[in-house]
């Protein structure tokens, strides 16, 4: 879609990346820290200081204790920890549930390490979890559930209901748990994140995973992490030393000094997107679509049965090259998709630009 919309000079609402920079202060730090020469290998698990900003921000967020050597291992991005973990866990013909629509990387991972993904599908307009359902989908092969909070591409998040009965589940059948929290501080209209860090009885069997490049926008540096009990990691790290052995070292720097010095930065990230959010539902509100919840990440589904009786890949097809705008189709996020007519806008830009695509969709 990033290519048609650069085919076609049209607005690009698709692909999950901010238009604007990351914070000058983070820029500078990371050209002092290449210019000053530490450019060589970091060790495996981490820059000490970095996996002691982490446990810290842990703290402050969640209330939650971990031992930065030992439990925090940072990663060559959020997508390399999610790959890692299942790798670490996964033998051959162990099953992993996972939700659709679900981020692209989980199924592959999964297959490569000689598993098989069985997915529940969540429908919309509401994208809940049966866990009725999902106990029932649980075998003697079953080894591990993945969840995603706050969710990509549905932007729901999981409520005190959801966690209580995920936990009830995990226990009861010995499962691991594999927590893709990269959108952690984006959660709008006061609603918290409800971390798998936060519950000791499941942070013991959990990977927790996060990205700096949501939270910085710095998505191109590929910088997140991981954090498990002690003995989960021991096995993590045995699979990340050969995968990317360690990851940008001045970026590590840079990054403890950001968490350190503009702890701020987080605590005022939900806002700032919530606030992109409303620029974009509001701008909307005269057109023929139909905006769905956001309640975080920085994405909005949009209904368009009133619009148009085309499958989502053609209607975004159409948008890009018609109208002048990208959109992602939701069934691109499912393994049997459900036929609804549901598009996603990454609202993570300027607000001139959502302005300018808002107008250009009102016109439908």
């Amino acid at each position: 879609m990033t290519a048609l919309a650069n085919q076609y000079q049209a607005i690009n609402l698709s692909q999950g990346f901010p238009e604007f920079d990351a914070p000058d202060y983070l820029k500078k730090q990371l050209a002092h820290y290449a210019a000053s020469g530490l450019n060589q290998y970091s060790p495996s698990s981490g820059c000490a200081g970095l996996q002691a900003q982490i446990a810290s921000l842990i703290q402050r967020r969640y209330v939650q204790t971990v031992e930065s050597d030992t439990m925090v291992t940072v990663t060559s991005g959020a997508t390399e920890a999610l790959f890692v973990a299942i790798q670490a866990i996964t033998h051959q013909g162990d099953e992993i549930i996972i939700f659709d629509p679900a981020y692209d990387s989980y199924a592959p991972a999964i297959e490569l390490a000689g598993g098989k993904a069985i997915h529940i599908a969540l429908r919309s307009p509401d994208y809940s979890i049966d866990w009725q359902l999902v106990a029932s989908k649980v075998t003697s092969k079953t080894r591990a559930i993945i969840i995603n909070t706050p969710h990509n591409p549905s932007a729901k998040i999981l409520t005190d209901k959801d966690v209580a009965a995920l936990k009830s589940l995990l226990i009861e059948y010995d499962l691991l748990l594999i927590s893709d929290e990269v959108y952690e501080h984006i959660t709008f209209d006061g609603q918290p994140h409800l971390s798998a860090l936060a519950d000791k009885d499941i942070f013991e069997r959990s990977f927790v995973i996060s990205s700096f490049g949501k939270t910085f926008h710095c998505t191109g540096w590929k910088m997140g992490y991981c954090v498990a009990p002690r003995k989960l990691s021991e096995e993590f790290r045995k699979v990340h030393q050969y995968v990317t052995f360690s990851s940008f070292t001045p970026a590590q720097f840079a990054l403890t000094d950001m968490l350190s010095e503009q702890g701020e930065h987080v605590d005022e990230l939900a806002m700032f997107y919530q606030q992109k959010r409303d620029v974009l539902v509001d701008a909307l509100k005269g057109s023929r679509f139909k905006t769905l919840a956001s309640e975080g990440t920085y994405f909005l589904l949009l209904d368009y049965s009133a619009i148009s009786q085309l499958d989502d890949v053609a209607f975004c097809e159409y948008l890009v090259k018609e109208v002048g705008v990208a959109a992602i189709p939701l069934s691109v996020f499912y393994e049997t998709p459900p036929g609804d007519k549901i598009i996603r806008l990454c609202f993570a830009k300027h607000t001139e630009t959502l302005l300018k695509a808002a107008e250009k969709l009102c016109q439908l």
